[in-house]
């Protein structure tokens, strides 16, 4: 049972200490389940208490982790609309639209691990330093989001490769996810709104983090004809980092697993949360020590370098398309057969589990130890 947050934590230690209670902290606890290791989760807030995105991800990935009961709504169609025209794309798989703290919450109950409320404020040799106290352990996992708090050089408010994003939840409803790419409303960006059962998440996000987003996200609320209520928001990466580094592992937004052009992260902290897990699980069952496993989860996760800068290169390379030429480009995603390719290949990029050894997918899981006393390093 965990403390009070105002109490400190004194001689605390861990076998892995997973900073961050979102999705990839909650992935990386999932995937150590049964190992028999003392796994110790640290965040600033309850577990499933702050969503700060649209919370949608592909059901397919979504009915692999066993968390489909947390979702409100499934979307099987796109509507990709600009000044000059709205197309409709049924799409080969469906979006889900999830409570976001039914989801934490499934994906927990999946976990064996013990949570601390903590605030995370960096690294030290035997651990992590929090507004509690020190916690000791040999593996270290950051989850904490586009900051990445335990590296070298945690990144500040607006500088470094990250985008801005903005939402409402009105009331509300409808059967599509609407994408509006309007330079009206955002020069370098785009505008959305997911629908999910009683409600609606519409929201506005920039490219660049120094652009404001709360009056477009204003606007594209009113034009779905719902109020400009409930606001959050978050800055999102865009470009890769380095998975390890500081003696530290890194797990979605802290090591930048989030697709650029769409600003889709959820997917990218499941699956590199893991392969996480399962580096973290070689380790404990003595089968790698610290070192070897963060050399091979860094590798695995430069391999899919192509995969993310494609994203990031279709970022870069679609708000400088003339508006009519972007609405003919689009216009061809009607087609279902050029649909289904596209929307495959996408889903593709970081492919559902279960994972096949031998590729660029997390290998196939270990078998389990007992709790680490001390994990070699060397």
């Amino acid at each position: 049972m965990s403390r009070r947050p105002d109490q400190p934590l004194v001689d605390e230690h861990a076998d892995v200490v997973v900073c961050g209670a979102s999705f990839a902290g909650l992935a990386v606890a999932r995937e150590l389940a049964g190992t028999g290791a003392d796994v110790l989760v640290l965040d600033r807030d309850e577990i499933g208490a702050h969503p700060t995105s649209a919370c949608a991800a592909p059901m397919p990935w979504l009915e692999a982790l066993g968390v489909e009961d947390s979702v409100k709504q499934e979307l099987p169609f796109m509507r990709f609309t600009t000044p000059h025209g709205s197309f409709r794309v049924r799409l080969p798989w469906s979006w889900g639209a999830f409570d976001y703290a039914e989801l934490c919450r499934l994906l927990w109950s999946q976990s064996d691990a013990r949570f601390e409320r903590a605030l995370v404020k960096g690294r030290v040799d035997s651990g992590v330093r929090t507004d509690r106290g020190v916690v000791e352990a040999p593996l270290v996992v950051d989850a904490l989001g586009w900051r990445r708090v335990l590296g070298t050089q945690p990144l500040a408010g607006t500088g470094g490769p990250l985008s801005r994003g903005l939402e409402v939840h009105p009331n509300g409803a409808g059967d599509e996810l609407d994408v509006v790419i309007d330079r009206s409303l955002v020069r370098r960006g785009y505008c959305w709104r997911v629908p999910a059962g009683d409600e609606v998440r519409v929201g506005a996000g920039a490219y660049d983090p120094r652009v404001a987003v709360k009056q477009p996200t204003a606007e594209i609320a009113g034009r779905f004809g719902v109020p400009p209520v409930r606001h959050q928001g978050n800055l999102i990466p865009h470009r890769l980092r380095p998975a390890a580094e500081n003696g530290s592992f890194f797990v979605g937004d802290s090591a930048g697993h989030c697709f650029a052009l769409s600003a889709e992260g959820i997917r990218g902290a499941f699956y590199f949360g893991i392969a996480c897990g399962r580096e973290l699980r070689n380790v404990l069952a003595g089968d790698a020590t610290v070192n070897e496993a963060l050399a091979s989860y860094s590798a695995f996760s430069a391999r899919h370098r192509r995969r993310f800068w494609i994203t990031y290169l279709l970022q870069r390379v679609i708000p400088e398309l003339p508006p009519r030429a972007l609405t003919v480009v689009i216009r061809s995603l009607s087609g279902q057969r050029l649909a289904d390719a596209i929307f495959n290949w996408y889903l593709g990029l970081l492919p559902v589990p279960p994972y096949s050894s031998g590729s660029n997918s997390p290998g196939p899981k270990v078998r389990t130890s007992a709790p680490l006393s001390s994990a070699r390093t060397t």
